[in-house]
């Protein structure tokens, strides 16, 4: 199961690598102190597993979370937090994480966790399993809002994912092999499934999916 960590903390990090080292057919990939980093990674290697802390700077986890499952469906978020707040459980699980952990919690329940999610199950540590036992099964809007129904293809998630970073056709053809032409068909392709009008509406959508455009 290949992983990336993702913390803006490096003596987190440290500990993470170092107990994740004892967990049988796990490695990992790689790590990361914020979300620029994660992209970088998930576009280089093709992870299992992103072991995320909601409170990076610079961007809102829910959205977060919820970006990168449309981007990369297959990809499994295992959240590693100080919150513990209910709705803040409830929202990680509406945007598509597969586990909640808090960061108060035993070392065993990560590697309980990871097993968990490994088997297709989801996780959700004992401190918080009261938000979702005995929370309103609601979804929260803004997160309803961002999670895209839309099954899209693998170059299709590719190419949204820079689209938040101002990447012309241009930039896209050239990043990804293929041709300008090429390009602005996925593109248009993206803005039908999406029944989005204008460059600007999918831009906008990009971005409300969790990436800053820059």
């Amino acid at each position: 199961m290949r992983t990336i960590i993702a913390d803006d903390h490096a003596i987190m990090r440290e500990g993470l690598k170092q107990l994740l080292s004892t967990v049988d057919d796990l490695i990992v990939s790689g790590e990361a102190a914020d979300a620029e980093a994660v992209h970088r990674l998930l576009n280089e290697s093709s992870a299992d597993l992103l072991i995320l802390d909601l409170g990076m700077p610079g961007v809102s986890g829910f959205q977060f979370i919820a970006h990168l499952r449309t981007v990369w469906p297959e990809l499994r978020v295992l959240v590693l937090t100080a919150n513990v707040e209910p709705r803040s459980v409830r929202a990680a699980f509406s945007a598509g994480a597969s586990g909640y952990l808090t960061k108060s919690g035993d070392p065993s329940e990560l590697v309980a966790a990871i097993d968990a999610i490994r088997k297709g199950n989801l996780y959700v540590a004992e401190e918080v399993r009261f938000a979702v036992d005995h929370g309103p099964n609601v979804i929260p809007e803004p997160i309803a809002a961002i999670v895209s129904p839309v099954a899209l293809t693998r170059r299709e998630r590719q190419i949204l994912a820079m689209i938040p970073h101002g990447a012309t056709n241009r930039d896209i053809a050239s990043r990804l092999g293929i041709s300008p032409l090429t390009a602005r068909k996925h593109r248009e392709n993206l803005m039908r499934k999406l029944d989005l009008h204008n460059g600007a509406e999918l831009t906008a959508y990009a971005v409300r999916l969790g990436l800053p455009a820059g």
